[in-house]
């Protein structure tokens, strides 16, 4: 059974705990009080002031499993504390093997610090769990997929359109980075799992992919810089740092160009775009 009084309670505290530089929203001058206001949660959840405001007082319907994955987003829980906001609401605990979904908190505040820097986190089935706006406009809404398509390793071999992103001189040596990095992810999950679940997938959909894991390939010491094709700023050659969680099995990916480079001049203007 939900415990109202509790859940509202929790939020209340966590919420005012947290201060706006904690996760990437200014703090303005008229600001007189500590902690986020409720607007400001509620943007950071993607929810509306009014439904945030009524599980704080609370008030209305019971919310869903998928707010409240949002509200531990939004808020920066920990595991511990995701875990402990389900039960408030009445539900079981999450499943923490390998999901992959829940960002860690540092990860989340290193995120929020980089609003001017195309990064996304993504988890160990190459789906993005949250994106920068310069991310999205160098690469598109990645968090915007459903079912096996949230998988860029299997919208690759699946979807024409993925393969936009990168030169077609650049595709072959890109799929077999994308099947060594998938092998990885299988080899420590093993076959009962959904990344086994997605190769099955995939080697259904992709004669390609079935070539290709068939070599048994795997990841090297160096990630050579990768070329991008954008389809307002043209060529562009990013190197890729990566943040990696080893408890969460998710990364976080950060683009930056050579300065003074041409690469470094169009990246700068993707907040331009509207990204």
């Amino acid at each position: 059974m939900a415990d109202r009084a509790e859940l509202a309670a929790f939020l209340r505290a966590r919420r005012e705990a947290l201060q706006p530089e904690d996760v990437g929203l200014p703090r303005g001058r008229r600001r007189r009080t500590g902690g986020l206001r409720r607007e400001d949660v509620a943007a950071l959840c993607d929810m509306s002031v009014d439904y945030y405001s009524r599980i704080e007082q609370p008030r209305g319907p019971n919310p869903s499993e998928q707010m409240l994955a949002a509200l531990a987003r939004g808020l920066h829980l920990a595991l511990e504390e995701r875990d402990h906001l389900f039960q408030l609401a009445g539900y079981a605990t999450p499943r923490r093997v390998r999901r992959g979904d829940h960002i860690n908190p540092g990860m989340m505040r290193i995120l929020d610090r980089l609003e001017d820097t195309p990064a996304q986190v993504v988890n160990h089935l190459g789906e993005t769990l949250r994106q920068t706006r310069m991310a999205v406009a160098l690469l598109g809404d990645e968090t915007a997929f459903t079912g096996l398509a949230r998988s860029l390793h299997y919208r690759w071999f699946t979807d024409p359109v993925t393969r936009l992103t990168h030169p077609s001189g650049d595709h072959s040596a890109h799929s077999r980075l994308l099947v060594a990095d998938l092998y990885g992810a299988y080899a420590r999950d093993g076959g009962d799992s959904r990344t086994a679940e997605l190769v099955d997938a995939l080697h259904t959909a992709s004669p390609e992919f079935a070539a290709l894991w068939s070599e048994h390939p795997v990841l090297g010491p160096y990630c050579a810089p990768k070329r991008f094709q954008h389809p307002q700023l043209g060529r562009l050659e990013l190197h890729c740092q990566t943040l990696v969680d080893p408890d969460q099995a998710q990364r976080l990916l950060v683009f930056t160009a050579v300065p003074g480079s041409k690469s470094h001049e169009r990246l700068q203007l993707l907040s331009a775009l509207g990204g």
